[in-house]
């Protein structure tokens, strides 16, 4: 159940989803909103939310690292994660934002990262990537971020080949105590900051092309989670039945 809008006497309610008696999503937010906020974070970026987010970048790419073949990164932002890459692995990146790409591409040529092939302004929830393209698919910091979760899930379950890993690094809300008031307090600020506030880990969990096969808290505080999904080796059977 999704609440209108509230603008009697110039108020505006948050936008409240819920599932089974639990709140699921909070705050209405739009790519014109997502691009409007990430302008502006992008100067500021890596000195700031960069370095929050440190960990769940690591621990993503030392996952793909032991992988093989093309990977996607998903909202590759200002292309911190870059770097760190396998030599040994072809990366393709793509963001909504093109101030943040500006940043990436600079990253790439200061760095001589030869292996980074292609970075384009795209949509997350509409790739123009073939099926099942891309050995490892990486959405790091991004489902919070865009209008529709599930059509980027299943977006990425798609590009990738069946077999293949799609490694997720989100924050996920919690229902109750001091941090689940603290977000319930920021969700109507969802469009201003560019990201969910609230935000339940079931909208993550709907995909049938994905098995989950590893979640795990992050570090500072346990504020992200990472989790590791392998793309059933018969999906495409399931698809063309």
């Amino acid at each position: 159940m999704t609440t209108s809008p509230n603008r009697a006497q110039g108020t505006h309610t948050p936008e409240l989803e819920r599932e089974d008696g639990r709140i699921v999503g909070i705050g209405r937010i739009d790519e014109d909103a997502v691009k409007v906020a990430y302008r502006r974070w992008a100067p500021v970026y890596d000195h700031t939310f960069g370095r929050i987010a440190a960990e769940g970048r690591k621990h993503s790419v030392e996952i793909v690292n032991k992988q093989q073949g093309r990977v996607l990164e998903v909202g590759v932002g200002t292309g911190l994660s870059l770097p760190s890459y396998g030599k040994h692995l072809e990366i393709v990146g793509i963001d909504l934002s093109p101030e943040m790409l500006e940043k990436a591409r600079e990253r790439v040529a200061e760095e001589n990262l030869t292996n980074v092939t292609g970075l384009h302004e795209m949509d997350a929830g509409e790739l123009t990537f073939d099926s099942g393209s891309f050995d490892s698919v990486v959405a790091m910091y991004v489902m919070t971020v865009v209008p529709e979760p599930e059509k980027v899930l299943a977006e990425l379950a798609r590009v990738c080949r069946p077999g293949g890993e799609v490694i997720l690094v989100n924050h996920f809300s919690q229902d109750d105590g001091m941090r689940g008031w603290v977000e319930r307090r920021m969700a109507p600020f969802a469009e201003q900051l560019g990201w969910r506030p609230v935000f339940d880990v079931g909208r993550v969990m709907g995909c049938d092309d994905l098995k989950l096969v590893e979640q795990r808290a992050l570090r500072p505080w346990g504020l992200f989670t990472m989790m590791r999904f392998q793309k059933r080796a018969d999906s495409q059977l399931m698809a063309a039945e």
